[in-house]
């Protein structure tokens, strides 16, 4: 029979002031942690759900929890570069330099697993994904449980992760006991992993750092291409072909330019208002001209500036849940280009993405 989430009395919200934690109510949370349950907390890129890294029974809550299928393995976080020791069995000097450089930090590093750790973090790889977060509540909750923490986002299976303490309620009520409350993350997406277990190491998913700083930092870093590498087994979170979704479907077009995408949203939009559907646009604030001059009775939100995409990166999850709660039928989204975060945007809405259109000639 398959393993269904359990249902307890209504998950505690408990708001964290991040610029001076209660160690009160961290001390509360660790010893949850220490004791096999697994809680909620934020991270600078999205929340995540956590568990003793080395406690089996405690990380299949995380899987049961979400929905998570057991193949998909967990990022484990640790509180500094020197507790990376404790779960891998290989440091070689380039990932030692990384994490000097990079940590605390978005970054995650894929490395040879310690045998110690249980087989289900790892989806039983003898890789592990690890990174130590840049946020003070993750780390204080880290140092409080005595123990590395196995956390991917705090978020139904294949849904938009979460930004908030509000998204992780609207997914987990009742399936976990907690949720420390620090408020919106600030980077927004996900952290960026780097294969460090090859040589030049390679980029299996995009994010808070950029391919950019890791080349300026590294010399020669890879980036991974679904359609160019064979995929024999998933490495780390994130490469999924299907994630990050709405429920509503969403239209992507994989072009920065107003002459490209704008025709293809027209066409979309004329077609779904006809067919009396809801049509949502998820666009930057140089595209609000058009739309208001073209379409004003459907649902518009800026993320922000092309100009700002760290910003753009931020709003983005928000707004994808947004417009699921505004019960839009279709979002329509746009690329924002493949240099620094916007890899990682144009990742993201590609995954999450029901179509996706090249848009060249409209």
């Amino acid at each position: 029979m398959k393993a269904v989430a359990r249902l307890m009395k209504m998950t505690e919200v408990v708001k964290i002031d991040i610029l001076n934690p209660d160690m009160g109510e961290i001390s509360r949370a660790a010893k949850l942690i220490r004791a096999g349950e697994v809680i909620a907390f934020p991270t600078e890129t999205v929340y995540g759900l956590g568990a003793d890294a080395f406690n089996a029974a405690a990380v299949d809550k995380i899987f049961l929890a979400k929905g998570r299928p057991a193949h998909d393995p967990l990022i484990v976080h640790i509180a500094s570069v020197d507790q990376l020791a404790s779960v891998t069995v290989k440091i070689p000097d380039f990932v030692q330099r990384l994490g000097n450089h990079f940590w605390p930090g978005p970054l995650t590093l894929v490395v040879q697993r310690n045998p110690a750790l249980p087989g289900n973090v790892t989806a039983e790889l003898d890789t592990v994904a690890v990174r130590v977060p840049q946020h003070a509540v993750a780390l204080a909750l880290i140092k409080a449980s005595q123990t590395a923490i196995a956390a991917p986002s705090a978020n139904l299976f294949s849904g938009v992760s979460p930004t908030s303490a509000e998204h992780v309620f609207q997914d987990l009520n009742g399936r976990i006991p907690l949720i420390l409350d620090g408020g919106s993350t600030t980077i927004g997406v996900e952290s960026t992993v780097l294969d460090c277990t090859i040589w030049p190491p390679k980029v299996l998913r995009p994010g808070g750092i950029s391919v950019e700083a890791l080349r300026t930092f590294l010399g020669d870093v890879d980036v991974f291409q679904k359609n160019k590498d064979v995929v024999t087994f998933v490495k780390s979170p994130g490469m999924l072909d299907k994630h990050y979704s709405p429920s509503a479907h969403l239209y992507f077009c994989l072009s920065t330019l107003p002459e490209h995408y704008q025709p293809y949203f027209e066409q979309l939009i004329e077609n779904k208002l006809r067919a009396g559907k809801k049509v949502g646009a998820i666009i930057v604030n140089e595209d609000e001209a058009w739309f208001a001059s073209h379409f004003s009775s459907i649902e518009i939100i800026s993320l922000g500036s092309i100009l700002h995409l760290e910003q753009v990166a931020s709003h983005l999850y928000a707004a994808l849940r947004e417009m699921d709660a505004r019960g839009v039928d279709y979002i329509l989204a746009h690329d924002f280009g493949g240099e620094g975060v916007g890899l990682a945007i144009r990742d993201r809405l590609m995954r999450a993405a029901f179509e996706v259109g090249c848009c060249e000639g409209g």
